[in-house]
């Protein structure tokens, strides 16, 4: 089944004037979220829209805050999210931190006391706009055991690195864990096994089974070991750029909210010799796709190549929706 663009908005629209939005967060909302879905990110658009409502419901969100500016700490700003709509809050930020790098070439914000921020590659996507690179993070609730042990004490802690590209950006935009939960909710949903193998069992043995890594939380790091060292690193840097919860402190919440964030931009039109940078990345990038495919059906692409393949096919076709999600957003 297929959505179209304008009609996923609409639906979202509809649903969150219901709970007390006004139609300009209303709308800047719903669009966050039918992007996601637009551009293939189903487990952060469409997917997440129900769990947002169920937030709101247990007191999680608050949908009025907006993140005020706690201080300056030379080119470093730091807001409190007040709790309000992660999706929001982000948005803000990186558009303060946009701002910032259009007056400094860089600029910085870190956020405190805020919600899950669904799809972070929006974010990325509104600083390649602007001809800046977008980097960007959030922890989460510890939802991921360090390398060697069993407990989840860890964050899959998302990390966005987007990079301007005539035609399409490169948009790195990845979670510390080999699959998030919301893509191994997709997969257990579906009853479709892991390409790879991307947690432990009850019987502490790898498995390529979504739903026995969502009974454990037992998740793989990317990298083993190296994901889970750079999980913890990009925990603890946000928690004090931000003067925020690490993760650790998230986890005695009853329930994941007041999290802390990272937005950084950079200006490439602030440099003398941006025409020549812009360049270079378009050789590298023309030079990584001329590595022969292992699969001749399957050619090389960067990240974020095929996001702008998906995105067309899904503005002329409209958008692949799980109908039973689909049924749910209807019915509010």
């Amino acid at each position: 089944m297929r959505v179209s663009y304008e009609e996923m908005i609409q639906e979202f629209v509809r649903v969150l004037k219901k709970r007390g939005f006004t139609e300009e967060k209303a709308r800047l909302s719903a669009k966050l979220y039918a992007d996601a879905s637009r551009d293939g990110v189903y487990t952060h658009g469409l997917n997440r829209f129900t769990k947002f409502m169920d937030s709101i419901d247990k007191g999680c969100v608050d949908i009025q805050a907006e993140p005020v500016l706690r201080e300056r700490i030379g080119c470093l700003e730091r807001y409190d999210g007040q709790r309000g709509p992660g999706n929001l809050n982000a948005y803000a930020c990186m558009k303060r931190a946009i701002a910032l790098a259009k007056e400094n070439a860089l600029g910085c914000v870190a956020l405190s006391n805020t919600n899950h921020w669904m799809r972070p590659g929006n974010y990325g996507l509104m600083a390649v706009e602007e001809n800046c690179i977008g980097i960007l993070w959030t922890n989460t609730v510890p939802n991921m055991p360090p390398w060697g042990g069993r407990e989840a004490k860890l964050g899959n802690n998302p990390v966005v690195l987007a990079i301007p590209h005539e035609g399409a950006p490169v948009l790195v935009d990845v979670a510390m864990s080999m699959f998030s939960y919301g893509k191994l909710e997709s997969y257990a949903r579906s009853g479709r096994e892991l390409p790879v193998e991307g947690g432990y069992n009850k019987e502490q043995q790898l498995t390529k089974n979504a739903a026995e890594i969502l009974e454990t939380h037992q998740c793989t790091p990317i990298g083993y070991w190296k994901g889970s060292g750079l999980s913890l690193a990009l925990d603890l840097i946000a928690s004090v750029l931000a003067g925020g919860r690490t993760s650790r402190m998230v986890g005695e919440l009853p329930a994941e909210t007041e999290l802390s964030q990272v937005f950084i931009a950079i200006d490439l039109d602030s440099f003398p010799d941006k025409e020549e940078l812009l360049r270079q990345i378009d050789l590298t990038l023309q030079d990584m796709k001329t590595s022969a495919p292992v699969s001749a059906d399957r050619p090389v692409y960067y990240p974020g190549e095929n996001m702008m393949r998906t995105r067309e096919e899904n503005m002329r076709q409209g958008i692949p929706v799980d109908e039973a999600i689909w049924g749910k957003v209807l019915a509010m």
